[in-house]
């Protein structure tokens, strides 16, 4: 396996076709933008250089690492030679099976089609192909070149063959790959979510504020980010978007998104990304500042 095609360039897409390049692969990032695509070879050159500074690599691997990655507009002609095809566009279900779809048609019989999703089910992506014993779910965390989880995620018809090449696959790119079976929120976002929307229940309902709620967290449990930072940093209609995914999934009220966020995110208000959420973020500042509306006036 040696070409790898990245669909999305986003956050997790460009940090994914990062890390394959980095080991070697031959990557094809594609995305319907060209400005994303920009955005994306500059997000990865920056986080080279940070590499550089730390020590961690050198100059030569840099430039190996960025003439490992070709861009692409063109779903078909980016996918064409592909081995394995990861994507990792927006958390939207039609979205996601539409792709598959194509792909289906697009790639050679024998690839391995895998999903980037943190809840969708894999089991429905893969009904929307040919071959749904070669579909399955590579769930990195994000930052994807440092954080070492990778959820592999087998749909009911993955094949034994396609699991083990993934999960082999993964810890050739020094990843510490877990395989889980295909239910709302697989492992990860199934225990994570509660515990963030629990969060925000807890500060919708004047329990505590922003900054005690993720203090209790990081020193009473050892979390090395409390909560409300985490959800801010994963994005506010992501987490929305996947709690949505485990109440439908299950039926059960526990999972049914607080006020709080629901009302946030209507506002835009969706964390890091959009500069405010839970804390106040501006560029070039890294002091972790609780945002106005949740400032309590003593």
């Amino acid at each position: 396996m040696k070409n790898i095609t990245v669909i999305g360039s986003g956050t997790m897409g460009n940090g994914i076709a990062h890390t394959f390049a980095q080991n070697g692969f031959k990557v094809a990032l594609v995305d319907i933008h060209s400005e994303s695509l920009t955005k994306a070879m500059q997000t990865i050159t920056n986080n080279l250089d940070r590499q550089i500074k730390k020590g961690a690599i050198d100059e030569t691997v840099k430039t190996t690492t960025l003439g490992n990655i070709t861009t692409y507009t063109d779903l078909k002609e980016g996918a064409a030679n592909a081995d394995l095809v990861i994507e990792a566009a927006t958390e939207n279900r039609e979205i996601k099976l539409s792709l598959f779809n194509q792909l289906s048609d697009i790639c050679r019989d024998d690839v391995i089609l895998a999903s980037n999703t943190s809840s969708i089910s894999i089991t429905q992506i893969a009904a929307a192909t040919k071959k749904p014993a070669n579909v399955i779910g590579m769930h990195f965390m994000n930052p994807v070149p440092v954080m070492k989880l990778v959820e592999v995620i087998r749909g009911y018809a993955t094949t034994d063959e396609v699991t083990n090449t993934i999960m082999e696959l993964s810890r050739q790119l020094g990843k510490a790959p877990v395989e889980v079976n295909d239910y709302p929120g697989f492992v990860a976002n199934r225990i994570l979510m509660p515990m963030i929307n629990e969060a925000i229940y807890t500060l919708f309902e004047g329990v505590a504020g922003v900054e005690e709620i993720d203090t209790v967290m990081k020193l009473g449990m050892a979390h090395p980010m409390g909560p409300l930072q985490l959800a801010d940093f994963i994005g506010l209609d992501v987490c929305l978007a996947i709690l949505k995914v485990l109440y439908d999934g299950f039926g059960n009220p526990k999972y049914a998104p607080c006020p709080l966020l629901v009302n946030m995110v209507s506002a835009g208000h969706l964390g890091a990304k959009s500069g405010s959420g839970f804390y106040k973020y501006t560029a070039g500042n890294k002091e972790l500042t609780v945002a106005p509306k949740f400032t309590v006036k003593r």
